[in-house]
């Protein structure tokens, strides 16, 4: 990653985490939004299957809205649902926010 891309996500970073890592709101702007959930989604275990409870109680150490950020996940393509099970996918299938204007 280049340094105006590090820089890019460090302040997006530090616009919406707070100092306890939580999140302060979810971002409107696209490219934002796919930092953050970058982000989060990077915390995940690689391989390992998630009920929804258990990304539900994930995405609530984080913010309130669980079914935004996990239906954001599935739509940007961070994870795959299959029976209600959850599973982090491929980096390379990942929405890519450095490729948005």
């Amino acid at each position: 990653m280049t340094t105006s891309l590090e820089s890019y996500q460090k302040s997006v970073l530090n616009a919406f985490l707070n100092k306890d890592g939580r999140l302060k709101n979810i971002p409107s702007q696209k490219k934002k939004k796919l930092v953050v959930l970058e982000y989060l989604v990077r915390q995940l275990n690689e391989n390992q299957s998630y009920t929804e409870r258990e990304i539900n109680e994930f995405i609530k150490t984080y913010h309130e809205d669980f079914c935004t950020i996990r239906r954001e996940f599935i739509v940007n393509g961070y994870m795959d649902r299959d029976a209600g099970n959850y599973i982090k996918r491929d980096e390379a299938l990942w929405t890519k926010w450095q490729e948005l204007q």
